[in-house]
């Protein structure tokens, strides 16, 4: 087993070197947390961003969009733990997961700014002191007592625990960005995707986003960490998977029914953890999530509940050939906080994402009476 975990976890993570040249194994904390982000040993910064020998890297079909950042996704489960399957829900983990997720972008020409818009492959090799601005790290640690979730900024070579979060103001090839690190309250209101029990979850642990070819290797994700022991219970068939998409391709180019899969993929990771039917949003009437939901449900001529100036003056939610019509595809245009969706996480228009929802909606036929 030894044998198996090390062959395969180095080629996940295109490791050039043996794991005994590796960081020190995953280090699991309960309250108090330590401040520095360093102390749970996840991964050395050195020079070059290396991850700890029990630790994995993952990617989504369909990420969420934070102005643009890039994402370093990666798993720890405790040695000879195992999380349960389940086909459309988070997957059960055991107490002393950990779940990371590393921010960056990568530099620009002009001295000490960022590129916004930049392509990364995926490589840990990028992902270092001349190329990379590491912005913060967010934990997700699964605790006795459930989910716990933190937050770490980034400064110099060690990241630095921020529960009341931070607005960062990024220099930027263009204009500066407000970059907002959340609170612990805020992580709580996307991750508690069940408004009654109010409880922390992981978003993108799902069978749905995570059936997908490994960034590093050709192997499936779900198989990965099943042959790892870390997933208990995966079937052979029949196993949900969410399109992969890569938000860069034109919606214009995209066959009916693929336009149809990457708008619900994109609602569902972006919009569904508080428009589902038990999320925080559920008074809306309005569900996003990946559910079996007709297009009424989905907001196809529904009128608003209480949006507000969030309506900007449009009388339903989604009017079907009518992009400019609709309220949801006016509320992921602007930036205005008190009206803009999503709520958090992003200060700036996501182009691409809009792009896609605005062919979705502009491909629907129907009238509203």
């Amino acid at each position: 087993m030894l044998i198996k975990f090390a062959i395969l976890a180095c080629a996940l993570l295109l490791c050039t070197c043996s794991l005994e040249d590796r960081p020190l194994a995953v280090k699991f904390h309960e309250p108090p947390y330590p401040e520095r982000l360093s102390a749970w040993q996840l991964f050395d910064y050195d020079k070059q961003l290396q991850l700890a020998e029990d630790t994995l890297s993952y990617d989504l079909n369909t990420p969420l969009f934070t102005d643009y950042a890039h994402k370093l996704r990666t798993l720890h489960v405790p040695a000879g733990q195992t999380a349960k399957y389940t086909p459309h829900e988070t997957f059960e983990f055991p107490v002393g997961t950990v779940v990371s997720k590393t921010f960056f972008y990568f530099q620009a020409a002009k001295k000490d700014a960022i590129r916004i818009r930049s392509t990364w492959s995926g490589h840990l090799k990028d992902i270092n002191r001349g190329q990379a601005h590491l912005i913060e790290t967010r934990l997700l640690v699964k605790q006795a007592k459930g989910w716990d979730a933190l937050g770490y900024i980034w400064s110099g070579g060690d990241a630095y625990l921020a529960i009341s979060g931070d607005l960062l103001t990024l220099d930027t090839e263009d204009a500066p960005l407000n970059y907002l690190v959340p609170s612990h309250n805020q992580c709580a209101s996307c991750h508690a995707t069940n408004h009654t029990t109010g409880e922390i979850i992981p978003i993108g642990l799902k069978a749905r986003h995570l059936n997908r070819t490994s960034p590093h290797t050709d192997t499936n994700q779900l198989k990965l960490l099943s042959d790892l022991g870390w997933l208990g219970g995966l079937p052979s068939r029949d196993i949900p998977r969410a399109i992969t998409l890569d938000i860069r391709d034109s919606p214009t180019d995209m066959a009916a029914t693929d336009l149809v899969k990457a708008a619900r993929a994109y609602l569902d990771i972006n919009c569904g953890h508080c428009h589902n039917p038990d999320g925080p949003a559920d008074t809306s009437g309005l569900h996003l999530d990946a559910g079996a939901h007709d297009l009424a449900a989905m907001g196809v001529c529904k009128p608003p509940i209480a949006a507000g100036r969030g309506s900007g003056g449009r009388l339903y939610s989604i009017v079907p050939g009518k992009a400019d019509d609709s309220i949801l595809t006016f509320r992921m245009a602007i930036t205005d906080p008190g009206a803009m969706m999503p709520e958090l996480g992003r200060s700036l228009v996501h182009e691409e994402g809009l792009a896609l929802i605005n062919a979705w909606v502009n491909s629907l036929t129907g009238a509203c009476l």
